[in-house]
């Protein structure tokens, strides 16, 4: 390293220290002089010190081929003793028992040693992280606080799922027509999952649901098709709330458009040049009918809080479903060809729009691009038109008009900005 180099790296360093340092003194703004034990020069020293430190331990090993890193971890080991006492005489001084600014000044001395000696994209990124957690308190705090058994433990099956069962669950396929990877199933229902798990939490973080409207698009993260039968009921017993119940079950359908261009988009970025322009057209036309139907509602409702999307029992139905069809469309593809994807796509459309889109998009290295698309775009015009027919069979008369009208005027938007996009 030259000096000019040598001279950006400790910069870095001291910057790391100076942000962070930031964050401890602003949150220690109120404190009198002589009160406020580490801010921004105490915190911009220490990122100067991990600098120097490793500094020091590249002259030293000037020569050699990499540092021994004992003068380092010397330095490291006097700071962090010496830190540590201040700190705990602070804390039986005040009565406060907190560990944060220690582990925080230890990380900023790392961090500033790994600016001079190591990658400076991984320092940069480790200070940015640093901060982000630290001035993130108030809201972890409050996570803590509204987070229950039932989303911990989900959250928990979604890591076991991700790095204890992933790495060996055997990528190879197994079974006719193909085949079908355990692999691929698993990640499959870990995105899938993760989507309306993080939804899921989002929503909880924020507050209960606003009205029906918002109550619909969270619960299309779980299942479209459930909100509208759930809505339908409810409409033949209380007709006042009819626009607002029609609201949410029109904002669940926009959500199943989204949802499908970010899975098509994420599996198989080939296809969404074929489909975003339709899907995102009708989504945003399906909220818009859906905002409007909200803001005619007169009447408030109680907000309903939604089902935690990540239950084990739901992951193993999905799973089974993926399966299912994953088989019978490979199988179809074999047997009749590229009609036969199409129509395996439109029949589990029916139940489940991702399902089909997963599984034509796992299928895109086999089939053509168009005929991907046109199975997707028939499995989410059978789940329209299926939602339609449950809103018809068990809601009131006003409300089926709405989900009739909204999917209609949606698809047809969607038809028409698609044509007009492979026109383009």
């Amino acid at each position: 390293m030259d000096e000019l180099e040598l001279f950006q790296r400790m910069a870095l360093a001291i910057a790391i220290g100076a942000v962070v340092g930031t964050e401890r003194h602003w949150r220690e703004r109120e404190e009198r002089e002589g009160q406020r034990t580490a801010g921004i020069r105490t915190f911009t020293l220490i990122g100067l010190f991990g600098g120097a430190a490793g500094l020091i331990e590249y002259y030293l090993a000037a020569g050699t081929q990499a540092p021994s890193g004992i003068v380092l971890a010397a330095f490291f080991v006097t700071f962090t003793g010496a830190f540590t006492l201040f700190q705990y005489r602070e804390s039986v001084a005040e009565g406060s028992h907190s560990v944060t600014s220690v582990v925080a000044a230890m990380l900023v001395f790392a961090l500033g040693a790994l600016a001079v000696l190591g990658d400076v994209s991984l320092a940069s990124a480790g200070g940015v992280v640093l901060l982000v957690i630290l001035a993130s308190r108030e809201f972890l705090h409050r996570l803590m606080r509204r987070l229950r058994w039932a989303e911990l433990r989900s959250a928990i099956i979604l890591l076991a799922l991700t790095f204890v069962l992933l790495p060996i669950v055997p990528d190879e396929h197994f079974g006719p027509f193909g085949g079908i990877s355990p692999a691929r199933i698993l990640v499959l229902v870990i995105i899938l999952a993760s989507i309306s798990f993080c939804g899921y939490l989002a929503v909880r973080l924020l507050g209960s649901s606003r009205g029906e409207l918002v109550a619909g698009l969270v619960g299309g993260l779980v299942s479209s098709t459930a909100v509208t039968i759930t809505n339908a009921r409810r409409s033949g017993s209380d007709d006042a709330a009819i626009a607002a119940l029609s609201a949410g079950a029109i904002g669940a359908g926009a959500i199943s458009f989204f949802r499908t261009a970010i899975l098509a988009a994420t599996l198989a970025p080939a296809l969404a040049t074929e489909l975003l322009p339709g899907l995102l057209s009708g989504g945003a036309m399906m909220v818009g009918y859906a905002a409007m139907l909200a803001r005619r509602g007169a009447r408030e409702h109680p907000e309903q809080e939604p089902k935690n999307p990540f239950e084990l029992g739901a992951v193993i139905q999905m799973a089974l479903l993926l399966v299912a069809v994953a088989f019978l469309a490979q199988a179809a593809s074999r047997i009749f060809g590229d009609a036969g994807v199409i129509a395996v796509s439109a029949l589990s459309g029916l139940a489940d729009v991702d399902a089909a889109t997963v599984t034509v998009a796992g299928m895109m290295d086999s089939i053509q691009l168009r005929i991907g698309a046109i199975a997707i775009g028939a499995a989410l015009v059978s789940n329209m038109v299926a939602k339609a027919a449950y809103a018809t069979m068990l809601g009131s008369a006003r409300f089926y008009v709405h989900i009739w009208s909204a999917s209609l005027v949606a698809l047809s938007v969607a038809a028409l900005c698609q044509l007009g996009a492979s026109l383009a």
